[in-house]
């Protein structure tokens, strides 16, 4: 994770709704700030708080899955991979991100954009209700019927208003998928047909893109680390599979691991999230069906070849499921886009990270990426970034919703919605 060290006063590994509760009553009578750790996958290490009390809920972690209903119920500190995992042994999912280790509720509030979400929508968008710890020790429900104004704003405006100690979620019948990670040498005409394939594909298939740094991995052939290449990870949860992916096979991967396997094999199972430091700037491109021409190929790929460390650009295709939704029908407004595009500079220790964030602030600028911002995407959390994060109907609202559950902002150590 990124950001300065925070030294929290205490940590409360709370067990229930009523736990959390008490434990925020006594950071109030102490005059403690709060942070609440779920996933703690954030960037801005919005689960630590210099000085104050971290409500650590990663004892509540359980996961039900009604598969009659069609939904999955996950408590506040569940994770993604192994909430995955349970839901596929009915052949059933939620559409999170790409990783295991990720909270369900971090990513839920946020948005969540993943393997699913051309076909199926952000995780917001499969969000079906939600229990709420207010900052009052009040325990609510949030749905389509009971505190609507919450439950709208916790369709995209983060832990802003509450800890969220229960999700029930939409699932979708997914079993066997085609996926599974690509690698091409860098080329401006090989990472335009990729996102091109990827924005004119049928919704069925998603991924992302990283214009990177090969890494040390295993799969990864020692002449190729630490040196641009092209990689993706793809899903494809329809038919026709192989006709949809043949442009990118033509490319003449360097490594092709897409194969048939089961939806949850996409996912690790948990455990810790990524460790390092490092600088995050993220943004939207384009609209429709518009993908980069091969002068931002270049531009991607000449600035990944430039920076002083691990380093990546991450390319997000949109549309489909995503773009049927109203702009206005949840926290998170950002529908229309083709693409999502995050900047990302990292160093190995401290004394780097000047450097990183350097590079990251001008291969951001030189892509575009600017204006729009995905909270959970964004390496830090000031002021202008959630005016950046929320277009301003949207905010204004957030703000008004913010008023009414924690008028005395205790939950602000997220990209902090002001009363």
């Amino acid at each position: 994770m990124g950001g300065p060290p925070r030294t929290p006063a205490a940590v409360a590994r709370v067990r229930s709704a009523a736990e959390i509760a008490t434990a925020l009553a006594a950071a109030q009578e102490a005059g403690l700030p709060v942070a609440v750790r779920a996933g703690g996958h954030h960037q801005s290490r919005h689960a630590l708080v210099d000085g104050g009390l971290v409500l650590d809920l990663r004892l509540l972690d359980g996961v039900e899955i009604d598969a009659a209903a069609g939904v999955g119920r996950a408590q506040g500190g569940a994770l993604a991979g192994p909430y995955t995992a349970a839901a596929g042994e009915h052949g059933l999912a939620t559409g999170f991100g790409d990783t295991g280790s990720v909270g369900v509720a971090g990513i839920t509030l946020g948005g969540g954009i993943g393997y699913l979400s051309r076909r199926y929508g952000l995780t917001v968008d499969n969000l079906l209700g939600a229990e709420v710890v207010l900052a009052d020790g009040r325990v609510v429900r949030a749905d389509a019927d009971e505190n609507p104004d919450l439950y709208w704003a916790l369709r995209g405006g983060g832990g802003n208003f509450g800890v969220v100690t229960r999700l029930d979620l939409r699932l979708h019948e997914v079993g066997t998928v085609t996926g599974g990670m690509m690698m091409w040498e860098p080329s401006p005409e090989g990472l335009a047909t990729i996102l091109r394939t990827l924005a004119e594909g049928p919704e069925e298939l998603s991924g992302m893109v990283n214009v990177m740094l090969a890494p040390p991995a295993p799969m990864v052939p020692e002449e190729l680390r630490g040196k641009p290449v092209l990689m993706a990870l793809l899903c494809h949860s329809g038919s026709d599979a192989a006709a949809t992916l043949a442009p990118l096979r033509e490319l003449k991967p360097l490594l092709d691991g897409v194969a048939e396997l089961p939806y949850p094999g996409l996912f690790g199972g948990g455990g810790p999230a990524p460790g390092g430091i490092g600088d995050l700037r993220t943004g939207f491109l384009g609209e429709g069906t518009w993908s980069p021409d091969e002068a931002w190929a270049t531009a991607a790929i000449e600035a990944v070849s430039a920076a002083p460390g691990p380093a990546a650009v991450n390319i997000r295709p949109m549309g489909g499921a995503i773009a049927r939704v109203d702009a206005a029908a949840t926290a998170f407004a950002h529908r229309d886009p083709a693409f999502m595009v995050s900047v990302g500079g990292n160093a190995l220790a401290s004394d780097g990270l000047p450097a990183a964030q350097e590079w990251t602030a001008t291969a951001a600028d030189a892509l575009g990426v600017e204006g729009r911002g995905y909270v959970n995407f964004m390496g830090t959390a000031t002021q202008d970034d959630v005016r950046n994060a929320y277009p301003e109907p949207t905010l204004a609202r957030l703000r008004e919703i913010k008023r009414t559950y924690d008028p005395e902002n205790t939950f602000a150590s997220t990209h902090n919605i002001l009363p």
